[in-house]
């Protein structure tokens, strides 16, 4: 007959009982034995705790940084340069760039227009002056206009240097952008599978992290676990989520140099987070009705 992981209510609280059954434990002999004991477990359990928590928290992070740095950085660089042609990774860089130069271009000509108007007052002073007079005096020497057209050689010079340029540096950082993209892919393909090794070798200290995690969180109060259901459950599938979503799935998208498809992002957003919630309910009916249920009515007290 196997043993139920969870115990069945009866009539007296379980928490009566252990109160109980500590007192009834020091009335009996070698009371001082049992607490240092205890001490030594729970001072034992804390350490391992500690040390399997940063180890699963340092390691992956130093392991990312080396692999990208010192292993995948190089080599995809030199395969990148020497056995491409292209330098965009995909669609969304081309797009992002060809915006960027077409902003670039109608600032140079915006900028031109405001000089060459800088340096011919006389334009100024025939929008400015309303003596008719003037004006036709103005108009039999040479227009302001004219002489704006005239430089349209220099313009088209001064176009074609900066954007030559322009193009160059936008080529020279797209190339590196598909680099460092191919790199988090390869280097964090690596590094998960560098962890899923980590977390076989280290199971027994992993067993009693997760047994020290959920003693720390239930020893807290009914007030602090609904208080932090209710900040985990609005963070994930509350109603401002959805945002937080899409800007997730950009960063992930453009850190492993996918293409930033909004059919695929706004299908996400609108299935997971849903998918997200009926799980946590579930999990709050089937478990936590069943574990703590005063933490269940405090939660539903707090958000009503």
């Amino acid at each position: 007959m196997t043993k139920q992981a969870i115990e069945q209510t009866g009539l007296i609280p379980r928490s009566i009982i252990r109160t109980f059954d500590r007192f009834r434990i020091q009335l009996l002999s070698g009371t001082e034995k049992l607490v240092i004991q205890e001490f030594r477990i729970s001072r034992y359990q804390v350490l391992v705790s500690v040390k399997c928590l940063l180890s699963l928290i340092i390691l992956p992070i130093l392991i990312n940084c080396l692999l990208k740095n010192f292993l995948v950085l190089p080599l995809t660089t030199n395969f990148w340069n020497t056995h491409q042609q292209q330098i965009f990774l995909n669609s969304d860089q081309q797009n992002r760039a060809f915006i960027e130069l077409s902003q670039f271009e109608e600032k140079i000509y915006f900028e031109f227009l405001l000089d060459s108007f800088n340096k011919n007052p006389a334009f100024n002073n025939s929008l400015s002056s309303s003596n008719e007079a003037s004006i036709s005096n103005q108009a039999k020497n040479k227009s302001p206009l004219k002489t704006l057209y005239s430089d349209k050689y220099a313009l088209n010079k001064l176009i074609r240097e900066d954007i030559q340029r322009k193009t160059s540096e936008l080529a020279v950082f797209y190339n590196q952008e598909s680099i460092i993209a191919l790199t988090n892919l390869f280097g964090d393909v690596i590094t998960f599978i560098i962890i899923g090794f980590l977390i076989i070798w280290m199971k027994p200290q992993i067993i009693i992290l997760q047994s020290f995690l959920t003693e720390s969180i239930y020893s807290l109060s009914d007030t602090t676990k609904s208080f932090l259901l209710i900040l985990g459950t609005d963070l994930l599938v509350g109603f401002h989520s959805p945002r937080g979503w899409e800007i997730f799935l950009e960063l992930i998208l453009q850190h492993f140099g996918f293409p930033e498809n909004e059919d695929f992002i706004f299908l996400f957003v609108a299935t997971f987070p849903v998918l997200l919630d009926t799980v946590f309910k579930y999990w709050i009916f089937r478990y936590l009705n069943q574990i703590s249920p005063s933490t269940v009515a405090t939660y539903h007290s707090m958000i009503e």
